[in-house]
């Protein structure tokens, strides 16, 4: 029986024609199909990429000529090809300069289409740009991240592993509210660096002349401009305008501290006022940012309800840690409070309120350390504090309505007088120029706000000219109650911000605590402004307020935050 089974396969072998034969060899192959398909393998890979390129082409063939292209009606960079945009760019060296350690080929053969995805037209040079290469996309997203994002530590060729921050003044152990060790400190890239990838380097030229303005009574000239992009993810609680470049500093108790630039970039009228960089201080809830007022400090003050604040140089991108003032930290349980002199030299912090009243420590801002204290009477403690304009003393004001006039040369109180109708005073400002230079700073204009909503405003003007003709020299010049020159009541709950514009004629005045409370005032005539806010005005819960100048003209420009994280800005015109 096996042999007749064998014959038949036999047989079956045999009867194949060759047509069958080849069906078979188109089937299932054979070893010489196999040698040859081998050979033709990255041809076919060739051949597939070519037929990508026709069939992008013909997306446009059933296009109308019109459609094939736009009209620039703006002054902007003149268009260039897609073919001269690509060779400009790849052209230029990968980021600073550096051979990358390894290429992907594939990277030159794609081409990728910035204006057909609405999320990559922000990596377009000009309007008209469209494609660019794989490397040169690759390139553009690096940059636009790192624009967001502080290049890490580790990523910076040439710095030494193993090396640890040195302490500053103040270096103490880590205490049990959250502090952390100075290893852990972010540091971030120089803002010089900052500004010369973003293309956005603009400052205030203090030798240009500005033209003067003169704001007018009852009726302001506001406009709306566009604000801060984007939303924080906590409510803005200081805000603080640079005091020679177009740069506006926000932070909050997200433990995040943006800087953004303001003017924005021309030819991207999307991000108005792009975010150059931000700092992030792990389980530091911030409250008070500032830039240092002097022009040859690069740096930002950082402070929290903590036993320490920080200091964050731009020049360097540094960041340094400051815990303790040697002899005094029983009186400084919390540096949330501070406040930089006008030129830069000394740094304020509101101390603990004790049964014997308030201090104030003021530090020198070179060296850290303790320099001289402000104690006032006041039971309740020291509500608030500013300096005098010419940085040789400050006001303080109690929490009972008791102010204090310190004087820096002499180390003491040199004037103490009431507040009219003081109910919990909570906050102070000065501004203004009141024609008696080294008297008082030269301020002229005193404003108080209380509890209760309102906000008292004083003129030292007229305090030093009644002095001067009753010949009062006793307690400084300064009337022991003084009448105040106007009362302001259009606020009802308590008042948190009070600001004064640079040239003293604009005074804002706001509270947190309700909806849409802010009003502006105008100096002299202390008259509330009835034209804006309107029922229609962004406001929200107001939660920090900041007036600067931008520009080589120096308009003047209000950021209002709220509690919602979002910055709204309007501009004030003469």
């Amino acid at each position: 029986m096996p042999d007749m089974d064998l014959e038949n396969d036999v047989l079956m072998h045999s009867d194949k024609d060759s047509d069958e034969e080849e069906l078979e060899r188109l089937v299932f192959g054979d070893s010489e199909g196999f040698r040859d398909r081998l050979k033709s393998v990255g041809q076919s890979t060739q051949e597939l990429l070519r037929v990508g390129e026709e069939d992008e082409n013909d997306e446009f063939r059933g296009l109308d000529d019109d459609a094939l292209f736009f009209v620039d009606e703006g002054p902007g960079v003149p268009a260039q090809s897609d073919a001269q945009a690509i060779q400009h760019q790849t052209s230029t060296p990968y980021l600073d300069g550096r051979q990358a350690a390894w290429e992907d080929s594939d990277d030159e053969r794609i081409t990728v289409s910035l204006s057909s995805v609405p999320r990559l037209r922000k990596l377009r040079v000009t309007e008209g740009e469209d494609l660019v290469t794989g490397k040169e996309y690759v390139r553009r997203l690096r940059i636009q991240y790192e624009r967001l994002h502080p290049r890490p530590a580790w990523a910076d060729v040439g710095k030494q592993n193993g090396t640890s921050r040195k302490r500053t003044a103040g270096d103490s152990d880590d205490e049990d509210d959250g502090e952390s060790s100075d290893d852990d400190l972010p540091s971030s890239r120089p803002l010089a660096q900052l500004l010369k990838d973003a293309s956005l380097f603009s400052a205030s030229d203090a030798s240009h002349p500005r033209k003067k303005r003169k704001l007018r009574p009852e009726v302001i000239d506001i406009q709306r401009i566009k604000g801060v992009t984007g939303t924080q993810h906590s409510a803005i609680t200081s805000l603080h305008f640079h005091p020679n470049l177009s740069l506006l500093l926000s932070s909050g108790p997200a433990s995040t501290l943006y800087l953004h630039h303001i003017n924005g970039d021309p030819t991207d009228p999307a991000t108005p006022h792009p975010l150059l960089t931000s700092l992030h201080m792990r389980r530091t809830p911030l409250t008070t940012t500032l830039f240092s007022p002097a022009p040859s400090d690069p740096r930002i003050f950082l402070s929290a309800r903590r036993k320490y604040f920080h200091t964050w140089d731009l020049s360097t991108g540094h960041v340094s840690k400051i815990s303790r003032i040697y002899a005094h930290q029983h009186e400084q349980r919390s540096m949330e409070h501070m406040s930089l002199s006008p030129d830069g030299r000394y740094l304020a912090l509101r101390g603990t309120a004790k049964k014997g009243g308030g201090v104030v420590n003021v530090l020198s801002a070179d060296t850290m350390q303790w320099h001289s204290q402000v104690r006032v009477t006041s039971e309740q403690g020291v509500a608030d504090f500013a300096w005098w304009t010419d940085a040789k003393g400050m006001t303080v004001a109690g929490k009972n309505g008791e102010v204090s006039e310190w004087s820096l040369a002499e180390g003491r109180v040199i004037a103490r007088w009431a507040d009219e109708g003081a109910v919990g005073t909570s906050v102070i400002s000065l501004g203004g120029r009141s024609g008696h230079e080294g008297w008082l700073g030269g301020d002229r204009w005193v404003v108080i706000g209380s509890s209760t909503g309102i906000v008292n405003v004083y003129d030292r003007g007229a305090w030093r000219d009644e002095a001067n003709e009753t010949d009062m020299d006793d307690n400084a010049g300064v009337p022991s109650r003084p009448k105040p020159t106007k009362v302001l009541d259009h606020l009802t709950t308590p008042i948190s911000h009070l600001r004064f514009s640079p040239d003293g004629q604009l005074l804002v005045m706001a509270s947190r605590w309700k909806k849409d409370a802010l009003r502006l005032v105008h100096l002299p005539s202390c008259t509330v402004y009835r034209n804006w806010p309107t029922a229609d005005t962004p406001l929200g819960r107001v939660s920090a307020v900041a007036l600067g100048e931008k520009g080589v003209n120096g308009e003047l420009v209000l950021a209002v935050a709220n509690e919602q994280g979002k910055i709204n800005m309007w501009e004030i015109k003469a």
